[in-house]
């Protein structure tokens, strides 16, 4: 889930806070490919959750950590465009926008974040590491092992804080952004703050996978619990069972829960995060500006915990422009509104 500038939860003019009923229920539920292989990269062992994807066969690159499967759509040789899942999602949020962004000349690359689809780790000793800095390196790694000198990134949830980071810290790398819900760095010392307790309760999760109840949860009921995130942070979308089904296969990646349990206990200090991305962590904890263009979006019903768009303007010191998106769109904007989504990247690459 995003995880927004924890200080700006504490506004108390936020969207009305979700029914204590459907928390309370929730509650009580979890207690009781064939792929085509990247130049120089070797296929990931088969993997028995993988379904077919709309994108076609799914390829594969040796990126740092990682083996990272990827789709990729629209011509090679097209200006690149990176769009990053959020949590509990995949780069099916995307289904709509890729083809979009596709026919107008783009090259798509939708990689799966580490613990999700087949992006497996190269090593068992590797730690299950879920802390942002984690992931926005795998970003990097992606764009090297590709020999992406420079992309436009787009994303939601863990991917706009993803697209965030990057953008912060290799400017030179991103040619755009569209982040939704806009300026995600967060850091473990604000993570420390003690929120109004409406915001709290917007964080039950994050409280949940903190315990190892909330762990165990997890694992027994990861399907269940997703479907659950899927409706609170977006309450007015009508997603049919094989919407939810195509991307909850993503889920089954066998590091998905011990990543998704660290990244929330990073949060809040419980674990520490691997040394190798300490030095990142201290800049990130700065809460460094963003220069690239910018376009921010922010759905009119997001049910998630998200800053407000007048709190993190600042923090965008290029090209910058906000876009509430109206009509009942929630926290999966990409594929609630895919084209208010590629109408952004297309307008953000050209500001």
């Amino acid at each position: 889930m995003n995880v927004a500038l924890q200080n700006s939860a504490t506004d108390k003019k936020r969207r009305p806070l979700l029914g204590l009923s459907i928390l309370a229920a929730a509650l009580i539920q979890f207690g009781a490919h064939q792929a085509q292989a990247a130049p120089g990269a070797e296929p990931a062992a088969p993997a028995a959750t993988q379904q077919a994807s709309p994108f076609g066969a799914l390829k594969h690159v040796r990126a740092g950590l990682l083996d990272v499967a990827y789709a990729e759509v629209g011509p090679a040789d097209g200006p690149v465009v990176i769009l990053l899942h959020g949590w509990p999602y995949d780069i099916h949020s995307y289904d709509q926008v890729a083809p979009m962004l596709a026919a107008k000349g783009y090259r798509v690359l939708l990689p799966y974040a580490r613990g999700y689809g087949d992006t497996r780790f190269l090593s068992e000793q590797s730690v299950r590491n879920g802390q942002p800095a984690a992931l926005a390196s795998d970003v990097i790694d992606f764009m090297d092992a590709l020999k992406i000198e420079r992309a436009v990134l787009g994303g939601y949830d863990w991917g706009a804080r993803s697209a965030d980071i990057v953008s912060a810290l290799w400017p030179e790398r991103v040619k755009a952004l569209v982040s939704v819900s806009g300026y995600l760095i967060g850091n473990q010392a604000a993570g420390q703050n003690p929120l109004p307790p409406e915001a709290e309760l917007q964080w039950w999760y994050q409280f949940y996978f903190a315990t190892e109840r909330g762990r165990a949860g997890y694992e027994k009921n990861t399907h269940d619990f997703a479907k659950l995130i899927w409706k609170l942070a977006s309450p007015k979308w009508t997603f049919d069972d094989a919407t939810f089904n195509r991307s909850a296969a993503a889920l089954d990646n066998p590091d998905h829960v011990a990543i998704t349990v660290f990244n929330y206990r990073w949060r809040l200090g419980l674990v520490q995060g691997e040394s190798r991305y300490q030095a990142l962590e201290q800049k990130l904890a700065t809460a460094p500006s963003i220069g690239v263009p910018t376009i921010t979006l922010e759905g009119d019903a997001n049910g998630a915990p998200h800053p407000k768009a007048e709190d993190y303007a600042k923090r965008f010191t290029g090209k910058y422009e906000y876009r509430l998106i109206t009509g009942g769109i929630g926290h999966n904007l990409p594929q609630e509104d895919p084209q208010a989504f590629a109408k952004a990247v297309v307008d953000a690459d050209h500001l």
